[in-house]
Parts: C-alpha cells; sequence; structure tokens
C-alpha cells in the first residue's frame, strides 16, 4: 500500500512539472504573435511551379506548401524589377508614392560596375539608399518584439550609409548587400550585418566571357565558374542559425533568394538531373550578358529545384524544433521572368497563361512583368487546398503582416491587408484600382480596375497611344480596345494625377507624368 502511494506522489510531482515545462514552452512561444517567414524569389515567372502550371521544372516542396495552404491567382508585384518591387514590399508604398521607383546603382559615385574596383572599395557596392526615416515592415515588427532577419539579397542602400538592413529594422542580415554583386552565386564576399564576410573563391567577374579558343560544346570550358562556396547555401545554414537562435520569442524571417535570377549557377547534382531529363541541348556562349554556360535549360531549371529542395528543408527544420504550427509562410517573386543571360521564358513558358517574352516579362508593366505567383501556408489558420481571385499586391503586405502581429499599421499605406482572404473570415476589403508607374524601359504607367487593364507605355519616347485590355477576355493583352472606351481612359488619367507624386530622384522623373499632374 505504502509503495502504491509513493508511485502515485511520484506520479503527480511528474505530471506537475512536466504540465509547467509544457506552459514555459507555450509562453516562449507565445503562439498569440505567430512567426511570419515571407520567401521572394527572385524574376520567377508566374507559371514556374508546378502548381501554376510548370511541366519541365520539378517543385514538390513549394507545390506542397500550396497544397497545405491558399494560392493567390492575381496577386501582382509592385514593380518588373528588383529595387522597387523591394521597396515597395518593404514600405507598403506603389511607385507613385515610393522613394525608389527604378534600379538605380548611384553610379556618380565612380565605377559602380566594377566587380574588382567593387571588391577593393565597398564604397561603391550597393544601390541608391532609402531615405534614413524610412518606415518598413521590419522595424513595425521589431518594436513589437519580434526577431527580425533577412537572408539572401537586400539592394536598397550600401555600406556605409544608412540604408543597410540592419537600420532598416532588421536584427540580423547575412547575404548581398548589392544587387549587382549578385549577379555571381559564388562571389569573393558576402555581408554578415554589417561586416563583409569572405568566401575563398576566386576572382570571377560577373559577365566574363569564354576564355578564347574554348570550345564551347566542352563542359570543362566552364569550369572557372564553379567555385567553392555557392551563396545560397552559405546563406540557407545562416538562416537556419537565426531561426535557432529566436525560435523562443516570436521572428519575422526575410528570405529574399537570389534565384532564379542569372546567371545560370547550381549544384551539380540538379543540373545532372536536368541534363538526364532534357537531354543534349547547344549551349548558352554569353551573348546576352552574364556568365555562359554549357546547359541553360538544365541549370536554370536546377536553380528553381534546388530553391524548392530548401524550402522543403526548412519545412522540415521548422517541424523538428515545433514551429512549423505557429508560422505564416509567404513565398512569392520580386516579378516575371528574365529574359537574358541564357534564360528562356518561351521555351519554359514560364509566365503561363501569360506573355512572358522580351516587351511583356520582367521590366514592363503587362500582366507576364508584374502578377506572379503567390502561397500562404499556416498550419491549423489558413485552409488547405484553396486558392483565392483577390486581387491584391506587394504594397498590401506591410497591413497584413501588422494584422498578424496583432499591431496598428501605418495611415499612409496604400496597401489594403488581405488577412481576412487567408483566414477566410469577415469581409475582405478590395482595392477600387491598383496603380503601377515604372521609369524605366521608356518609362510606363499601368492600372488595374476590375476587369480593366490600362497600360501606357513608351511615355519618354514621346508616346501618347495608351493601351486597354479586358482582362476577362484578354488575358494575354492582345486585344487594345482603348479607342472603344474614351470614357475609362479619361478615369485612368484621373487616376494618375491623383496617385502620381513628383520622385524626389531626378532619375525616376517622367516628364509626361509631371504635365498631368500640374494640369487643371
Amino acid at each position: 500500500m505504502l509503495k502504491t502511494k509513493y508511485i502515485f506522489f511520484a506520479f503527480l510531482i511528474s505530471f506537475y512539472f512536466s504540465s509547467c515545462n509544457k506552459k514555459e514552452k507555450q509562453t516562449n512561444r507565445n503562439p498569440a504573435k505567430p512567426n511570419i517567414i515571407y520567401i521572394l524569389a527572385d524574376d520567377l515567372g508566374y507559371a514556374e511551379l508546378g502548381a501554376y502550371g510548370q511541366e519541365k521544372i520539378e517543385t514538390p516542396n513549394i507545390d506542397a506548401l500550396a497544397k497545405n495552404g491558399l494560392m493567390f491567382t492575381q496577386h501582382y508585384s509592385g514593380a518588373p524589377v528588383c529595387a522597387p518591387a523591394r521597396a515597395s514590399l518593404l514600405t507598403g508604398k506603389h511607385l507613385g508614392h515610393s522613394y525608389i521607383r527604378g534600379n538605380d546603382e548611384w553610379r556618380d559615385r565612380g565605377k559602380v560596375w566594377d566587380y574588382r574596383e567593387m571588391a577593393k572599395d565597398s564604397t561603391l557596392e550597393g544601390q541608391r539608399p532609402l531615405p534614413k526615416n524610412t518606415v518598413t515592415i521590419a522595424k513595425l515588427l521589431q518594436e513589437s518584439g519580434y526577431a527580425t532577419g533577412i537572408v539572401g539579397k537586400w539592394g536598397l542602400g550600401a555600406p556605409n550609409t544608412h540604408s543597410l538592413p540592419n537600420h532598416m529594422g532588421f536584427d540580423y542580415f547575412f547575404g548581398y548587400n548589392c544587387q549587382r554583386q549578385a549577379h555571381t552565386y559564388t562571389p569573393l564576399h558576402l555581408y554578415e550585418n554589417e561586416i563583409r564576410y569572405h568566401l575563398a573563391n576566386d576572382t570571377v567577374a560577373p559577365n566574363e566571357k569564354l576564355e578564347k579558343g574554348a570550345n564551347p560544346n566542352d563542359l570543362a570550358s566552364y569550369k572557372k565558374y564553379t567555385q567553392p562556396y555557392y551563396a545560397p547555401e552559405v546563406s540557407f545554414d545562416k538562416m537556419i542559425n537565426f531561426i535557432d537562435s529566436n525560435k523562443n520569442k516570436p521572428f519575422f524571417l526575410y528570405w529574399a533568394s537570389p534565384i532564379p535570377h542569372v546567371p545560370l549557377q547550381a549544384p551539380k547534382k540538379w543540373v545532372d538531373y536536368y541534363v538526364d531529363k532534357f537531354g543534349e541541348e547547344p549551349p548558352y556562349i554569353g551573348n546576352k550578358g552574364y556568365f555562359p554556360n554549357r546547359y541553360p535549360k538544365a541549370t536554370y531549371a536546377a536553380m528553381i529545384s534546388y530553391l524548392d529542395e530548401k524550402v522543403g528543408n526548412l519545412i522540415a527544420h521548422l517541424k523538428s524544433i515545433d514551429e512549423y504550427d505557429n508560422t505564416l509562410i509567404i513565398f512569392t517573386s520580386d516579378n516575371g521572368p528574365s529574359y537574358a543571360g541564357g534564360a528562356d521564358p518561351i521555351w519554359f513558358n514560364s509566365a503561363k497563361p501569360f506573355n512572358g517574352e522580351y516587351g511583356r516579362g520582367k521590366g514592363f508593366v503587362y500582366e507576364g512583368g508584374i502578377r506572379v505567383p503567390m502561397i500562404a501556408s499556416w498550419e491549423g489558420k489558413i485552409k488547405p487546398s484553396t486558392s483565392t481571385n483577390h486581387i491584391s499586391g506587394f504594397y498590401d503586405v506591410m497591413a497584413t503582416l501588422c494584422d498578424v502581429a496583432q499591431i496598428e499599421s501605418p495611415k499612409d499605406t496604400d496597401g489594403i491587408s488581405f488577412y481576412n482572404t487567408l483566414i477566410q473570415k469577415d469581409k475582405q476589403k478590395t482595392h477600387d484600382y491598383m496603380y503601377w508607374e515604372f521609369p524605366e524601359y521608356n518609362g510606363q504607367v499601368a492600372i488595374r480596375q476590375g476587369k480593366w487593364k490600362f497600360v501606357w507605355p513608351n511615355i519618354k519616347k514621346g508616346n501618347t497611344d495608351v493601351e486597354l485590355y479586358n482582362l476577362d477576355e484578354d488575358l494575354l493583352e492582345k486585344n487594345n480596345i482603348a479607342k472603344d472606351h474614351p470614357e475609362l481612359i479619361e478615369r485612368f488619367y484621373k487616376i494618375i494625377k491623383k496617385e502620381h507624386t513628383t520622385p524626389e530622384i531626378d532619375k525616376f522623373k517622367i516628364e509626361a507624368l509631371e504635365n498631368i499632374i500640374n494640369s487643371k
């Protein structure tokens, strides 16, 4: 009898301490403040994932994320190229209000495109900085108790300036400060916070061509483009360290992967896999920029499958540390597919059902350039195997993540939270219209309002002929019906007058838009 009482008493003590430990763990995790992981691929086309209709490139892990979550079919980037898209994402501003409206390499500093000069002089690295007082998603989450980290590509400032990740709301940064240096996946250095993180790679400058007399059909001719340290692999390890270091409090991780932006460089196992799958193909000799490559199609597919593999590894790690259920994961891309560096959006049908070739893909405000895949997964919160046609974009992300974190969103954001769409509760607010203006590629404006898409291309060339498409009937934007709807064109000009503000950077000015806002 005494033995029985002892066993029962020991059980109660064990149960008590077990309960305390569980409560402590739950308190540390703070499920009221979920972790947030935002994965941004680079130049990934709308249809370069299996879940969105890709037939040649295999992405089983991202497809599984879609199966366990919500697919957005009408989600838009903030811009058709890197820097302004990222600025729109982080600040919640469309390109009529954003400080950064295009890629600006800040050329007046000197030889900013000389890779070897940048290696010697860090003041030549980086892009045009954001203003010092910029409010970013990271700052808002950091102030509300989140550990904040970015791994991958920054592209919104430069070393020795105030516009570094660590000064813009991120506790931790690892990766490329400068997007020009991301034109090689085997760089001489990355950055860890504000300090160079040196890699034991040889100097192979971006755009360096094959040796004179080299046989382009011989794989050995491309040996120098494979160096020991592959930046995405090094970065992934650092990302896992960030998660492990912050798993006892809510964290926000912005994984700004440079993949699949060219140059074509990928781990050998994945390249070999696709060489076996696709068979023999002609080499890319570097005539459209970046590095040459013996098997361009196989390598491009390999890059995306490598990223997919790492997404799978990330999810497996979250599950192993019991953080998966308490984490919102969003996967998307910064703009449409590239036409340069050996990429072949036609062969892969990268923007299906849209047109992803030059003039319609990356760099342009047609659907192939700005409509991007987006998947959101959140165990127990987001209904699996669902999709939505809610029209949303990058400048909605700030308001959405503020709702997720239960904090107030800034009043001056251009965005509308799509939180209610994520959790499928309550009524979802919608945009009356979405707005883009883009000073590069001869100057462009686009407006999406319901089924209508207004496009004004080649503005800097003096073009005054605007385009209007009914996307319900004409997804490929082939049938310009602007002449049939003068009342709509007048409405869209009024939207430009309302949404455009004069940019602070002269490079981003489009004179015709200035004339519109100054007209009576």
